[in-house]
């Protein structure tokens, strides 16, 4: 088989380029803080199972993707941020990998599956999830496995209990990475979808494999979640209060929040969303079974998504799985039928690729603009990326006006790779703030004088991942836990100043330091700002 010919192949290729290229290129967000000073404890403190964060526990999700980045620490060192964002991209890998193979085989039609494995390579949450190092994407990850064992036990008579068995422990895994999300979001979805289309034929023959997989499923599950609550049950409790109010009343957006999940998909916004036009497409797909079981998923997930009172963008990560199939669909319908299409119906696609070529055409004019005052410090990435992306948008146009659809979709995700490969290495040179003063300044103070430092009543994970090992937080949940020690220096936001004042009224405050943590300059987050002080008893 010719390399042209084998899509999976090619597939793994177009995943390297898109999850593993510059992948340190991004400063650390806050769930990535979270979760790598959570690996980083692992190692350094064996907080492998009774998992922690600044040293206070934190069981709010399970720890398969944190045991994997600690892994991943382990063998590339704790400061290598492509180490720590290895497992996301893995999984980012895998997700794009398994939706083609699962457009395979329930379509036979490879062209198709390969369409849907690029599509969702490039919709924007899942091209950003497999580049972050967050739990979104492991649990969908493991989960779109799974499914892909199910349909097989589903369809195929052979291997029913092995497949079972699989599928089970793949659950368990999607549930040990961000409980049952994935379950109730991507899960649930396709077995409405798959009994309304397909109707669960034969179903008392996959009664016995389905038990054998909800038994493992249940198993590994629970595992972890038992094991903590019975050995530390009073901090497991209050974990579960906490998330339990947050789904209720933390977040809360109404129930039409997600309506414009299209917009997810990012370059693929236009197509997805007549890709949901079930009356215009249904007689032109090439398998309008399949078509209807991807609609029924998509639908179906957005529903159960919106049911829920607290709502987040990102959260509609799992929509943009079927999503992919389901706007691979009417890709598919383009590739045979574009040049016959009527004026009318190539309105949509001329405006869809029109504007990514347009953009691609005036990225050096605006870039020039706008990186004006540094561009003496990018000019080769912009210079590249400005070649790539002229180029690509010239060739769009011309392939438009030739009718010929099929480049002008591969040259779409080549625009996507063109700006990771040029464009991200520009990013840390962007909006820096000038006023940044890292946490590792209180180490200075340290050196002159060894006395130890704490956090008046909170901590930003940022700033823990910055500093290398825990801040004791004097604030216990009810009142603050004064130290012993009668010389100290502590960390505390500008609001609290006043509080601290009356907690320590009989010490002496002297502010010494401020701490900015905040990465770009133009947007301020005051919990990544602190005052320095140091702090002596009368």
């Amino acid at each position: 088989m010719k390399l042209k010919d084998n899509y999976f192949l090619l597939l793994v290729f177009v995943c390297i380029a898109i999850f593993f290229v510059n992948l340190d290129a991004i400063y650390v967000n806050i769930m990535e803080a979270r979760n790598f000073g959570a690996a980083r404890e692992m190692i350094n403190l064996d907080h492998w199972i009774f998992t922690t964060l600044n040293d206070e526990p934190r069981y709010e999700k399970p720890p398969l993707p944190t045991w994997m980045t600690a892994i991943s620490m382990m063998i590339f060192g704790m400061k290598s941020l492509f180490a720590l964002r290895l497992p996301a991209a893995i999984m980012g890998t895998l997700t794009v990998l398994f939706i083609y193979k699962l457009g395979v085989r329930y379509t036979s039609h490879r062209i198709y599956a390969f369409i849907s494995g690029l599509i969702a390579a490039t919709s924007f949450y899942i091209l950003y999830s497999g580049r972050d190092g967050q739990w979104d994407i492991h649990t969908h990850a493991y989960m779109i496995m799974a499914i892909y064992g199910i349909y097989k036990i589903f369809t195929e008579e052979s291997s029913k209990y092995i497949n079972a068995i699989i599928s089970g422990l793949l659950i368990g895994c999607s549930f040990l990475s961000k409980g049952p999300v994935s379950m109730y979001a991507l899960l649930l979805p396709f077995l409405i979808a798959y009994g309304v289309v397909y109707r669960y034929k034969n179903f008392r023959g996959n009664w016995g494999a389905m038990a054998v997989m909800l038994i493992t499923a249940l198993a590994v599950s629970a595992s972890w979640s038992l094991y903590v609550y019975f050995f530390d049950t009073n901090a497991v409790t209050r974990v579960t209060d906490k998330e339990t109010g947050r789904w209720l009343d933390y977040n809360v957006r109404p129930f039409w929040y997600y309506w414009s999940f299209v917009i997810q998909s990012g370059i693929w916004t236009i197509p997805a969303f007549v890709g949901l036009l079930y009356p215009y497409l249904k007689n032109r797909v090439f398998n309008k079974t399949g078509y209807k079981f991807t609609l029924w998923w998509t639908l179906g997930s957005v529903v159960l998504l919106s049911i829920i009172p607290e709502k987040k963008s990102r959260y509609l990560l799992p929509v943009l799985i079927p999503l992919a199939l389901n706007t691979a669909f009417y890709i598919e319908y383009l590739f045979r039928r574009f040049d016959m299409m009527p004026k009318k119906e190539k309105f949509v696609v001329y405006l869809n690729f029109g504007l990514i070529a347009l953009i691609g055409l005036i990225f050096p004019i605006a870039g020039f603009i706008y990186f004006s005052e540094i561009l003496s410090n990018i000019w080769p990435w912009f210079a590249a990326t400005s070649i790539c992306l002229v180029a690509i948008g010239y060739l769009i146009l011309n392939y438009l006006r030739k009718n010929k659809i099929k480049p002008v979709f591969y040259l779409t995700v080549w625009f996507i790779i063109s700006v990771i490969f040029f464009g991200l290495p520009m990013a840390r040179k962007i909006e820096v703030n000038p006023e940044y003063k890292s946490i590792l300044l209180v180490d200075k103070y340290r050196e002159k004088d060894p006395i130890p430092v704490y956090e008046y009543k909170s901590f930003a994970p940022e700033i823990i991942w910055e500093y290398g090992r825990p801040i004791k937080v004097l604030w216990n949940g009810d009142g603050f836990d004064l130290p012993s020690e009668d010389r100290f220096f502590l960390l505390n936001l500008s609001k609290e100043k006043e509080s601290m004042q009356e907690t320590f009224s009989n010490y002496r405050i002297e502010k010494i330091d401020e701490i900015d943590m905040n990465p770009v300059g133009n947007k301020h987050k005051s919990r990544l700002f602190r005052e320095l002080y140091l702090v002596e008893k009368l």
